[in-house]
């Protein structure tokens, strides 16, 4: 694949309302996998999340507690959020909060540039408001309460009475843009992925668009309107431009141009802000819309999006005290066919890691690993050319295939197909050492070339493997480089070629390895989900 000139990935930037769950995590880790591959591969990479803190329901939340919004925020970024990253092994190279001064001042430059360009007037709005979604709801998102809200019209989202706000507000002309957007839409139909989704933004677009209420004046919490500092900025215009203030808009224009424009990883919830709103107001104010926006599923737990209030949120650390970071990346980019949803199970995770991770690729590791040791006095064997056959041609090919297909793969977003090509190759390697039987091989003398041949094959193998799953399992592919010897010989392996991972023949011979810990060590069945 030809190299980016600029690969700029962002997560949405989360509430701090609450302490993260799996879900949160599932986002940045899928966006953190995309980051490293392209890092690695050389793209000039650049890797943005972070927090929202304004609005009405941190205010509501930060009160509830007996704190200013501003301490609630600070207290949950530094407890919460930033250790997230922390857990889950997340290489990001930036994180934005709507409340600093470099946010607070981009937004204000941006109002006041669409203010002034026309796209912005003064007006009255009564609607349905859902504090949970801090959006006015659209009708298809409004229904008749049950239980305890018969009688009231609750958000289709949050099931939750929605408020009925009556304010002078601001408005921005996002009506005027419909027809662009459509044909935005039309002309890059990968704009918008997977493809239901594309197809969700198209029908709701040409139902047609009002115009939005960008101010709120009934609180404070937000950043003020610049020519009117009565009202304050509505959270979700805010907060989508911290992808623009973050790399520099209106304050570093060399920095803008490098980065921009961003591919969005954002969960199908708040697809219809980044899809409809966001490139609208980017048009507004002459900017290029962004490279893409890919909604990914949710996670279900029982059948259900996880939810705090219904007692099905898991936080990371649930997972990850037991099974490691390496596990909990790997399992949700394996597991969830990415842009679906799909169903956590405390049974799927335990035999997945270990059917693929212990058993597949930690125990194909520490077997080759062992018998080098055993038979080659801990040293990379030497490959035969008059001990070669089909079956190490086989391997030679299969890993030029896999390394070309893996970034196929991820460069469509497609990261659990990525993940299932490499495992090919682990699969292969796995087979490949039962039929050759090197410890057959070992005991007969003038089978020595023939035993190098299939260990250096299998050896080299686990080098392309090592490069190729570093970005889903940075931890244990670090463990393995170092014991491979490349780490003396060929450098870090986050700084190895990606693209160039399936060419063969990067470890040389005699090579001196070191003894391999073990990858995914025994999970006791007891602690699982307990």
């Amino acid at each position: 694949m030809p190299q980016r000139s600029s690969f700029f990935i962002t997560t949405p930037i989360f509430y701090v309302n609450d302490a993260p769950h799996i879900g949160h995590a599932y986002t940045e880790v899928a966006a953190d996998v995309l980051a490293r591959w392209h890092r690695q591969a050389g793209d000039d990479t650049w890797f943005l999340t972070g927090t929202d803190e304004h609005g009405q329901k941190i205010l509501r939340t930060a009160t509830a507690n007996g704190a200013h919004p501003k301490e609630w925020a600070d207290r949950l970024v530094e407890s919460e959020w930033k250790p997230l990253l922390d857990l889950i092994d997340i290489s990001n190279d930036d994180f934005i909060r709507t409340t600093d001064e470099r946010h607070e001042r981009g937004v204000a430059n941006f109002l006041q540039d669409l203010y002034d360009a026309g796209h912005i007037y003064a007006g009255e709005f009564e609607a349905l408001y859902c504090v949970g979604c801090e959006e006015f709801k659209p009708k298809s998102e409004i229904v008749d309460g049950e239980g305890a809200f018969e009688g009231q019209k609750v958000c289709a989202i949050h099931s939750k009475p929605l408020e009925l706000l009556q304010e002078k507000n601001y408005f921005f002309k996002m009506s005027a843009f419909a027809e662009r957007l459509l044909k935005l839409y039309e002309e890059r139909p990968d704009f918008i992925q997977p493809a239901s989704a594309r197809n969700e933004v198209i029908a709701f677009v040409q139902q047609g668009l009002d115009d939005l209420s960008i101010s709120r004046t009934s609180f404070d919490w937000g950043i003020p309107i610049p020519w009117d500092d009565a009202h304050v900025t509505y959270v979700w215009f805010d907060a989508l431009l911290n992808y623009a203030t973050a790399i520099g808009y209106g304050t570093d224009t060399e920095q803008f141009a490098r980065r921009w424009p961003a591919t969005h990883i954002v969960g199908k919830d708040i697809l219809r802000f980044h899809a409809v709103i966001w490139p609208a107001m980017l048009m507004a104010a002459g900017v290029e819309v962004p490279h893409q926006v890919f909604a990914h599923g949710w996670l279900l737990v029982g059948g259900e999006k996880m939810s705090k209030s219904k007692l099905t949120g898991i936080a990371p650390n649930e997972i990850t005290d037991t099974f490691g970071s390496d596990a909990f990346r790997y399992y949700f980019m394996r597991a969830v066919s990415f842009g679906q949803d799909g169903s956590f199970s405390w049974e799927d995770l335990a035999a997945r890691y270990q059917a693929e991770l212990a058993n597949g690729f930690g125990n194909l590791a520490s077997r080759l690993l062992a018998m080098n040791a055993k038979y080659f006095d801990g040293r990379v064997p030497e490959e035969s050319s008059i001990a070669d056959t089909e079956a190490e041609s086989a391997i030679r090919d299969l890993v030029a295939t896999v390394a070309e297909r893996a970034d196929e793969r991820i460069e469509a977003l497609a990261i659990h197909e990525a993940i299932a090509a490499i495992w090919e190759l682990v699969d292969a390697l796995n087979g490949y050492i039962t039929e050759q039987q090197p410890w057959v091989l070992a005991k007969d003398p003038e089978q020595r070339d023939r035993l190098g041949t299939v260990l250096y094959t299998v050896t080299e193998g686990l080098r392309a493997l090592a490069e190729l799953l570093s970005p889903v399992i940075p931890e244990a592919t670090a463990k393995l480089w170092a014991a491979l010897g490349a780490e003396a010989t060929l450098g870090a392996l986050d700084q190895q070629p990606l693209r160039e991972s399936g060419t063969w023949g990067r470890l040389v011979s005699g090579t001196e390895q070191q003894p391999l810990a073990v990858l995914f060590p025994r999970i006791d069945s007891e602690s699982v989900g307990s």
